[in-house]
Order: structure tokens, then C-alpha cells, then sequence
């Protein structure tokens, strides 16, 4: 597999920043998340180091090895769309077939047919090897894309939502097939995702996109628990971090505005006095929708809590994280 690394790289579509300056190594055998909202650049990154698309400045490297003017068939890189694209007139197993069958890998057919037959087990698709591609559902079709890319031995797989049009179940057990092929294969892949979930049990890093610029770059406990910012806290944990003025408890540290508390930061049963507006019951916890002086958030309890709508409750801030007036981590 390769090293993926991106120096200073600058794209711009019209008027639209899409990639801002961004500099930023994929290290070989990482399976990197990028986050961020719907114009962030997470795309527009994929299609640049898949060679899609040609930055405006700066400059990527696979494997050390410079790509500027490349294809993408000669960059060796193996891409899944949001929008899964098969060819229609094909089965699924002709569609699994296809990139083995390149003049350039030349794959021999015991190759071909042992690839297909491991794919389609993990992706649960062996029984619909020869449906034609318009005979299945969605998410099927979603599955064999992703097919057609754990078919091959790309030096890079690049990966846009691949499981964003799945049902909950096989998605929860996709990512768990994904996160296992790329451990055990030692795969380099660069993955994008709104899920928090699979940012937070797939990636080895993840990468934090704002308005085309790299906010923040590290493994995903590390964003977790220190970000830089209120956007980069913002972008992982459920429920969201709750953030409120920073002198809501007493003291706080010179410069600062806010105060973000994790569920975990909220220490209950001494403190300042909150009143309930809902107790939502999910099974494996229970969340507490309060009200602080006039301001909501949002804290978890036992899922076998006893309290309810009418009851009183007392937090105080634990190890909290403190931002200034332009939502940047105060130290």
C-alpha cells in the first residue's frame, strides 16, 4: 500500500473555495475519516488525489511518487462513489469481474473467480451473482460497488459515503467488515462520512474539514478530547457537545466566552440547580434534556434512570473545555 500526502493544495470551482492550503499525510496503513458539513472539501479531496479533478496549487504524492498529470488508472487508486455506478447490462458478478479483468492487471481467471467469491460472501451479495445489476435494491447495488473496489489491490482506496444508503443492521455490520479487511490487509484508505460512528470506530485518524481548510488532524480520541476549536468538538460524540457561556458555573480562564460540556463533563448531584424539559428513554442510555438559567443541553444517564419529567437535578462542570470569543480553544 502507499502514503498519501497532500502539500499545500488549493482548488477553487468558479468563485467557490473548495480546498483551501490544504497540507496533510494519509500514512500508509491508515484508514483516515474526513468530517465535516455538506461544501466542507471532503469530496473535492477524494477526487484530487484520485485524479479526478486537478488542484489549483499544490502538489500529491502516492507512494512518494509524484502524481501531478496522472490518471487515474495510473495512479492505482480504486474509488466508491456516494452514488453507487454500475454497469446496468451487466450481472453482479460480470460487474465484480470487471476491474480483474484490465489489460493492465491481467488477473488470471482462479484469481478472478477466488476475489469475486470472498468479496461477495463479506458483502453478503453470493446469492445475487447472477442478477443483472438493475434486478437489485439499493443497498445491493451499494454493496457491489464497494465489491468492485475490494476486488482489486489498489495502492489507495478512496471511499465517499460507501454505506450511507444502507439500512442500519448492514451498515453496523459493514463497518465492522470494512474496519477488518483494511486492518488485516494493511490497506491505506481515505474515507468520507457525515456518521460520527464510523468516524469514531473506523478511522485510525481523522481529518476535519471547514470551508476547504484542514481545521484539525489526529487520531479520533485525540479530536475527541482535544479539540481546537468548537467546530472540530462539534464534529464528533452523541449527543453533541453542549456549549454555553463560560461564567454559567463561577471562575473561568482570562479570554474566555464558552464553556463545552460533553455528556461525560456533567458530574450530577451537586451544582447548580436544573430544570428537566425531557427525559428520552434509548435503550442502552437515557437522555436528559435540561434547562440551565435559560440555556438547554443535553447529558446521559443510566438507561435504568428513575428520573423523570418532575424530578430536580443538581450538575457542576468536570474537566470541561473553554473557547474565546472566535470559538478557538482556550488553553
Amino acid at each position: 500500500m502507499a502514503e498519501v500526502t497532500l502539500k499545500n493544495v488549493s482548488k477553487r470551482f468558479g468563485t467557490d473555495v473548495a480546498l483551501d492550503d490544504v497540507t496533510m499525510t494519509v500514512p500508509d496503513g491508515s484508514f483516515v475519516v474526513l468530517l465535516g458539513p455538506t461544501g466542507a472539501g471532503k469530496t473535492t479531496t477524494l477526487r484530487m488525489v484520485s485524479g479526478l479533478d486537478a488542484p489549483d496549487a499544490g502538489a500529491i504524492t502516492i507512494g512518494g511518487h509524484p502524481m501531478a498529470g496522472l490518471t487515474p488508472a495510473q495512479r492505482n487508486v480504486a474509488m466508491v462513489f456516494q452514488q453507487y455506478s454500475l454497469y446496468p447490462h451487466l450481472t453482479v458478478r460480470e460487474n465484480l469481474e470487471f476491474p480483474l479483468k484490465s489489460p493492465i492487471l491481467k488477473t488470471p481467471k482462479a484469481e478472478i473467480n477466488r476475489k469475486v467469491g470472498e468479496v461477495a460472501e463479506v458483502l453478503q451479495i453470493s446469492h445475487k451473482l447472477d442478477n443483472k445489476a438493475t434486478a437489485l435494491s439499493g443497498g445491493e447495488m451499494q454493496r457491489v460497488s464497494i465489491g468492485r473496489a475490494l476486488v482489486r489491490n489498489p495502492a489507495v482506496y478512496l471511499m465517499d459515503e460507501p454505506l450511507s444508503s444502507l439500512d442500519a443492521k448492514l451498515r453496523s455490520d459493514l463497518r465492522i467488515e470494512l474496519k477488518s479487511i483494511q486492518a488485516n490487509s494493511g490497506a491505506t484508505l481515505l474515507y468520507v462520512t457525515h456518521d460520527q460512528i464510523e468516524a469514531m470506530t473506523m478511522a485510525t485518524h481523522v481529518g476535519v474539514l471547514d470551508k476547504g481548510k484542514l481545521v484539525q488532524f489526529g487520531p479520533p480520541r485525540a479530536v475527541y478530547e482535544d479539540p481546537v476549536s468548537i467546530y472540530a468538538a462539534s464534529r464528533l460524540g452523541q449527543p453533541r457537545i453542549n456549549i454555553l457561556p463560560a461564567d454559567l458555573f463561577g471562575a473561568v480562564p482570562a479570554g474566555a466566552v464558552s464553556i463545552g460540556l460533553r455528556p461525560e463533563q456533567i458530574a450530577q448531584g451537586d451544582g447548580q440547580e436544573c430544570r428537566f424539559t425531557r427525559v428520552e428513554h434509548l435503550g442502552d442510555q437515557t437522555r436528559l434534556h435540561l434547562t440551565l438559567k435559560g440555556h438547554n443541553l443535553i447529558t446521559v444517564t443510566d438507561a435504568h434512570t428513575a428520573l423523570t419529567n418532575d424530578s430536580i437535578l443538581k450538575i457542576q462542570p468536570q474537566d470541561p473545555l473553554y473557547f474565546d470569543a472566535n470559538g478557538i480553544r482556550v488553553r
